[in-house]
């Protein structure tokens, strides 16, 4: 079997995985009471947290942006600010693709040196996305450990238990053992056969090159403006959380629901993400209404309406902005 086939076969795998999550998902839903909950929907918090959408992908852009200039100093924002909102409309068809589409826009733009080679190469801008996600991921397993500390009585024992279900079987981790021992020889017979030339010289070069984008971090200027970005992100998909459930203020089983709640739900919400399934669909919507089941007793179908918001106002933003900056990009940059 080549690779494009089993590519293909993949692909078709979760998406087959999804129409499963949301045939369940759908299936408890109470029609009638949905209709009548967007009919009570407060659409303007709605539409204030797909704008706060758009504004992430901004700071997430400048934030990467910051990372890249070590090496292009000509890397500008509406570059790392389109490869964002391209890499994520491109995630909702092709999960984990976008990140691909988006190391290759800011490749392609970046500028020659004298040598006719790009500044920026795509090893390097591999390193640099490498440490931005490792970077957010650290930020949102602190913010679960505080909130877990302070309110474990209502969320330490749904989401100890989502986590084992994910990926706390013994399978799981003799597969990341293997796959750490995997990269771990890898790495030394590259290091070590690295002068012979060949594949193990551009297996060493291409490892090298993401060192160095992994060490872009400690060439930064005005690392403080980092962390900042890093804040606001963060600070933004908590009011976003929150925005759906001020949405839903009018609905009983919402209306008790606090800050601290949309906080945890955005913790919970971001579990689904280890499911690689095209936009997330189902997965999220699964993971967020059991959430709502097991801690705040708020039946699937109705929970479904909070998850159903929140999942699709920004699905529908990453679609809006993704193919605007395409067209961009694709046009008027161009031209």
């Amino acid at each position: 079997m080549d690779k494009k086939t089993k590519n293909i076969l993949q692909y078709l795998f979760w998406i087959a995985v999804a129409v499963v999550l949301v045939y369940f998902c759908l299936r408890s839903i109470d029609w009638e009471q949905f209709s009548l909950a967007l009919k009570q929907c407060r659409w303007e918090y709605v539409l204030l947290s797909m704008l706060l959408g758009t504004l992430v992908f901004l700071i997430r852009g400048n934030r990467w942006r910051m990372l890249l200039l070590p090496f292009d100093p000509s890397t500008s924002r509406v570059t790392t600010f389109n490869s964002y909102n391209i890499c994520m409309a491109v995630n909702l068809a092709l999960p984990r693709a976008g990140e691909v589409v988006k190391l290759g826009y800011v490749v392609k733009h970046s500028a020659l040196d004298q040598e006719g080679k790009r500044l920026l190469s795509f090893d390097k801008a591999l390193g640099t996305l490498l440490i931005e996600r490792a970077w957010d991921a650290f930020i949102t397993l602190g913010m679960a450990a505080v909130l877990l500390i302070v309110k474990w009585d209502s969320f330490g024992g749904y989401l100890m238990e989502s986590l084992s279900g994910l990926g706390g079987s013994k399978g799981l981790l003799w597969i990341l053992v293997g796959v750490v021992s995997l990269v771990a020889v890898l790495l030394y017979l590259s290091y070590r056969l690295r002068e012979k030339g060949g594949i193990w010289g551009k297996i060493w070069g291409f490892i090298a090159g993401i060192g160095n984008g992994l060490v872009s971090f400690t060439h930064m200027k005005k690392v403080w403006l980092f962390f900042l970005y890093t804040a606001l992100v963060w600070v933004i998909y908590w009011i976003m959380s929150a925005c759906i459930v001020w949405a839903l203020q009018d609905i009983e089983a919402f209306s008790s629901l606090t800050m601290t709640d949309a906080f945890f739900l955005m913790i919970a919400g971001s579990i689904s993400s280890v499911v690689p399934v095209p936009g997330g669909f189902g997965a999220y919507h699964g993971v967020v209404a059991g959430a709502l089941l097991s801690i705040w007793g708020i039946p699937i179908g109705t929970g479904m309406i909070f998850a159903t918001l929140n999942h699709e106002s920004q699905v529908i933003t990453q679609a809006v902005t993704g193919l605007c900056s395409y067209i961009h990009e694709s046009f008027i940059r161009k031209k």
